[in-house]
């Protein structure tokens, strides 16, 4: 599927919902991608992308901010603390916000250098064992305190349960952001973007369907 037909599904699922067209922004998340795969969409005119690791991240974007401008990079993985500071100077978003230690260290970080990408919390929706995030029940505390911290929250960000259905926790998702005052919702990838959409999503992140299978 081509980076046109993702935007246009986006556009209709915009309009389906009642929502202005272009108040979903597309995150192209450019993971395990080879750079000529990346340069193509970039090419296409593509500048929000995102990447799981910071490592990845850097090895491969400032040489292509060298050619394109505006590129908007997304920290859309698994953070871990020793990679706060180069995630902050990399990136304009950070997705994964997932326990307070992490918080801490993005507050630290971000007071000595006088600068914070947009942060989204992620809740584990599904409550699953082996996956990150903070607990539905835990949540308003959590965003209670990154807000004392002076840590600029966007939203929040979840990645449903594989074996089930995705709206009920992205209506989850926008329920506690609602509650908080927070407008950003990042949720909705390849498969379920559109269901997404409807819930409010904000931020989408599609990978395979712009990109291809990853090698």
């Amino acid at each position: 599927m081509s980076l046109g037909e993702i935007k246009d599904r986006i556009s209709a699922a915009e309009l389906k919902a009642g929502r202005r067209d272009g108040s979903v922004t597309l995150i192209a998340v450019s993971k395990m991608q080879p750079n000529a795969r990346v340069e193509a969409v970039l090419l296409e005119g593509q500048r929000v992308f995102g990447e799981n690791r910071v490592q990845e991240a850097a090895g491969k974007w400032p040489a292509f901010r060298e050619h394109y401008e505006g590129i908007e990079l997304h920290i859309i993985g698994p953070l871990q603390t020793n990679k706060v500071r180069q995630a902050i100077e990399l990136s304009q978003a950070i997705h994964s916000v997932d326990r307070p230690k992490l918080a801490s260290a993005i507050a630290r970080v971000a007071q000595e250098t006088g600068s914070c990408p947009e942060l989204f919390i992620q809740v584990n929706t599904g409550e699953e064992m082996q996956k990150a995030g903070i607990l539905p029940a835990g949540a308003d505390g959590f965003i209670s305190d990154c807000r004392r911290m002076d840590l600029p929250v966007a939203g929040l960000m979840c990645i449903p349960p594989v074996d089930e259905e995705p709206s009920m926790h992205f209506a989850l998702l926008a329920k506690i952001a609602a509650r908080n005052g927070l407008e950003g919702l990042s949720m909705g990838m390849s498969g379920d973007f559109e269901s997404a959409i409807a819930l409010g999503a904000t931020h989408v992140r599609v990978g395979s369907a712009i990109f291809g299978e990853r090698k």
